[in-house]
Parts: C-alpha cells; sequence; structure tokens
C-alpha cells in the first residue's frame, strides 16, 4: 500500500508485565473510515493510546504521513473515551472545544475572539450551540460526547481517532456523530473508530481491523466483513439472530 497514511509495524504492548497486543502490523488508507472491533479485553483502546503515545509500546515503530507521531500531531486528532475524563471540571463547553486549538494558539495564550468563533462554530456543527456556557458537568452523556467532537473537529485534523464516540449515546447522537464521521470522510479526512455495535459495521464503515490482541483481518468491509473473521476474532460461532450478532453454543461434540 503505496499511500497510506498510517504505517503500523510490528507493534507489541503491555499492561502490568502481561502483553495485551502482539505482533501488530497495517497500514491504513487516506480518506479511509475504519471501524477497530474485537472483544472487551482485546486491546481496542490500547491499540489507539500505544499509536498515539499515550502508552508505551514494548516493540515495533508507526508513523503517520511518513512521520513518527511528535513530527505529525498537529495533523491528529483523538477523541477518548467518554467514561476517562473528568466531567466535573469546572468549565464550560464552550471552553473544551477551545482547547483544541491549544495546539495552534499556544498553551500560554490566550484564545483570541476569533479562536472562540471558531469553537462556537464548531459547536454548532454539532447542534450544541445552545449549551457553550454550559458547565460541562451538566450535560448528558450525548451531550458530552458531541461536545468532545467538536473540539476534535475545530482542530481541522487530517486524521481523526475515536475510541467508542457512540458508546451510551442516544439514537439522535449517534445519527448526528455518523452524519459528521461522513462528511469528514467525505472530504479527504480519515477516521479511526473503536467501534463496539456489529450490526453497524457494514453500513457505518467502509474499512474494518478486527482485533483479538493481535491483527485477525483488516481490509475493506464488504470484502472481510464475514462470518468467519467475526467468529475468530469473538471466538466460537457469531450468527446473526433476530437483527442481533450472538454467540451460538455448539451442542454437538
Amino acid at each position: 500500500m503505496g499511500n497510506s497514511i498510517i504505517k503500523v509495524e510490528d507493534l507489541s504492548a503491555s499492561y502490568r508485565k502481561n502483553t495485551v497486543l502482539e505482533d501488530i502490523s497495517f497500514e491504513v488508507e487516506p480518506g479511509s473510515l475504519t471501524a477497530i472491533v474485537g472483544p472487551n479485553g482485546a486491546g481496542k483502546s490500547t491499540l489507539m493510546k500505544t499509536m498515539l503515545d499515550l502508552h508505551p509500546l514494548l516493540t515495533g515503530n508507526v508513523t503517520y504521513f511518513g512521520l513518527p507521531f511528535q513530527k505529525a500531531k498537529k495533523r491528529i486528532g483523538y477523541v477518548p473515551q467518554r467514561g476517562s475524563v473528568d466531567w466535573d471540571f469546572p468549565t464550560d463547553a464552550l471552553d473544551v472545544v477551545t482547547m483544541g486549538l491549544y495546539g495552534k494558539i499556544g498553551w500560554l495564550k490566550r484564545p483570541s475572539k476569533k479562536h472562540r468563533e471558531l469553537a462556537f462554530e464548531a459547536l454548532k456543527k454539532m447542534g450544541m450551540e445552545d449549551y457553550a456556557n454550559r458547565q460541562i458537568s451538566q450535560l448528558s452523556g450525548g451531550q458530552q460526547q458531541r461536545v468532545f467532537l467538536a473540539r476534535a473537529l475545530v482542530q481541522q485534523a487530517d486524521l481523526y481517532f475515536m475510541d467508542e464516540p457512540l458508546a451510551g449515546v442516544d439514537a439522535a447522537t449517534e445519527r448526528a456523530i455518523m452524519a459528521t464521521l461522513k462528511e469528514l470522510n467525505e472530504i479527504g479526512k480519515t477516521v479511526l473508530v473503536v467501534h463496539h455495535d456489529l450490526q453497524t459495521v457494514m453500513d457505518y464503515f467502509d474499512h474494518v481491523l478486527f482485533l483479538n490482541r493481535t491483527i485477525i483481518s483488516h481490509g475493506k468491509t464488504n470484502e472481510i466483513f464475514t462470518k468467519e473473521n467475526i467468529a475468530q476474532t469473538y471466538g466460537g460461532n457469531m450468527r446473526l439472530i433476530g437483527g442481533e450478532f450472538q454467540h451460538v453454543v455448539s451442542t454437538s461434540e
């Protein structure tokens, strides 16, 4: 893949001396919208954090646009899991979004009127302009997620990482988030999403990466989103029953 925007080679990582990722190698095409899927404990969030220098890697190498993360990070946006954020921190929604511009403003400088206007426009894009002055602790989970997505959008990055942005949100917020991700995709941005709902992978993503401590398969969704890859990733037999993927226990020996 000669025009890859991300190249991961032989990555491994551990928690408390237990290896959680091993022999991870893959490349990501520019302009793709990729779901990272796998069972609980498969290392999905750890993979994302390790790629972004938020967790140490044991072995391997990751490059973006042919550069190491530290030289490419201004072109990368990140939305962490909502549960990992201290939502009691005393700040309002507009300030949270404005923080996304600090890479351009500089941490010791005050945001200008123009910067706050950009932040407000990002909030407006996510339907959150009426909550600009609301403390983030007073927002619902779905509203908090929209604010965090607005913070990523205001960075105007070329590449976005999103760790379970659809977890625990209402249907309207899920539609709003996916509409935004598809808009980013359509203008050539590259997006990687840790995703937990197998039922929506085909509808939402053009690429999928199956992960269970190592990569099971990675490629175009319409080519590799198969029951065989799902079963290999999640263990046992996974079948679509009543519109939902479920484990099927075999009674035969």
